[in-house]
């Protein structure tokens, strides 16, 4: 295995992969626009912030797996990725814990207005009356939009703290809520409703792209908190800014929409920055995260190797066009399968997923095939006449 790393990661996992036999490539320092030239004959490639797009995916000749060495996979072209079957894979959860800090950290820092305080006194200007004035969080409600390991992760923090919460996810239920002793919200404007502070933690999708907008903001109470560690992008900047301005809206992101990808970069977002409490997207950059994470992807490609299947794959077809299954148990003999292949192709059958199951002693096999037709009968009867099949079954 070539593997190229065109990012930052730890150090004993570039030994641990090299210990699982792989040829190992470190260019830490790697932009989008490098990768086409520089994929090569590289089999996997891992990043974490870098931007892997057509050109990088068209340009590599022997590309099988793409790890995003994080939980989301946005800065990688799935579309492009699955148009050439090669897996895309990512390290779900495993910065969880760090990114729940963070936006605890910056739930306080809003509420307490840290940073502000932290500037005047810097400035020679001692604002004790100014800085005094804060809600405080006990007894406040959290409204969490988002349920994931990083949004569930914050909601038992802000427990802690003597904080109320309320909820809303796709897979959160009534049931769930009760359990978790969360109160329930049927959609994110529910949370705006009833919430002091609204912390965020959802992907960015075509559907949640700009969700969170002047009609979610109008909702929100004057002086609320709103806390966005996901992505910019879920966000209507102009009416988050306007919320600041009009609604006394106290503001803690760690994400901009249309950020710079790289770890050193220009910034252009000054005017929004200035009115709030902001870092330049380290949630998942601690150093337990990172041993984490560079764990996880040493399991991704350990399972490639092993199986042939790396885990944590996200751009998989989740239902199949097949519409029957055909199943055959067959001696274990070379040649059986091209065999009953060659005729499903005769009969103009193709074939979405296929399984090989050998028993033990290794004389006979099953092999499961989902198929996007329905073989006749005298397909069957053909493949089933055959010395080396057991059975033919059409399910």
């Amino acid at each position: 295995m070539d593997i190229l790393i065109a990012d930052k990661l730890s150090a004993s996992s570039v030994s641990a992969l090299e210990a699982l036999g792989a040829n190992v490539t470190v260019n830490a320092d790697a932009k989008a626009e490098d990768l086409a030239g520089i994929i090569g004959d590289n089999s996997i490639l891992i990043v974490r912030s870098t931007k892997v797009n057509a050109d990088c995916i068209n340009a590599a000749s022997n590309l099988s797996l793409i790890i995003r060495a994080g939980a989301g996979v946005n800065n990688i072209d799935l579309a492009c990725a699955s148009s050439r079957g090669i897996h895309v894979a990512n390290c779900p959860g495993k910065n969880a814990d760090a990114v729940a800090e963070l936006a605890l950290g910056l739930l306080i820092a809003a509420d307490r207005r840290i940073v502000n305080a932290s500037v005047d006194l810097r400035n020679g200007k001692w604002r004790k009356k100014e800085y005094g004035k804060a809600a405080g969080l006990k007894d406040r409600k959290l409204g969490v939009i988002g349920l994931g390991s990083i949004g569930l992760g914050l909601a038992k923090r802000a427990q802690a703290l003597g904080m109320d919460v309320c909820a809303w996810s796709r897979s959160l239920t009534p049931e769930k809520a009760e359990a978790l002793g969360f109160t329930y919200c049927a959609d994110h404007m529910a949370v705006a409703n009833v919430a002091d502070a609204v912390s965020v933690h959802i992907a960015v999708n075509d559907q949640t792209k700009g969700m969170l907008n002047a009609d979610f903001f109008g909702a929100l109470k004057d002086n609320a908190i709103f806390i966005n560690t996901s992505r910019g992008e879920v966000v209507d900047s102009a009416a988050l800014q306007d919320a600041i301005n009009n609604k006394g809206l106290r503001v803690g992101t760690d994400v901009f929409a249309g950020e710079p990808s790289g770890g050193e970069a220009d910034f252009d977002q000054t005017d929004l920055a200035a009115l709030v409490t902001a870092t330049p997207h380290i949630g998942a950059s601690t150093d337990q995260a990172s041993e984490a994470i560079a764990d996880e992807v040493v399991n991704i490609v350990r399972a490639l190797k092993e199986t042939g299947q790396p885990i944590n794959v996200v751009n998989l077809r989740t239902k199949s066009s097949a519409t029957s299954t055909l199943v055959v148990r067959h001696y274990n003999h070379v040649g059986v399968l091209a065999f009953v292949l060659d005729e499903l192709r005769g009969a103009n059958l193709n074939i979405e997923e296929m399984e090989n199951t050998i028993f033990d002693g290794s004389e006979a096999a099953l092999c499961t095939l989902k198929i996007d037709g329905e073989p006749d009968s005298a397909l069957i009867e053909k493949i089933s006449s055959n010395k080396e099949m057991i059975q033919v079954a059409l399910l």
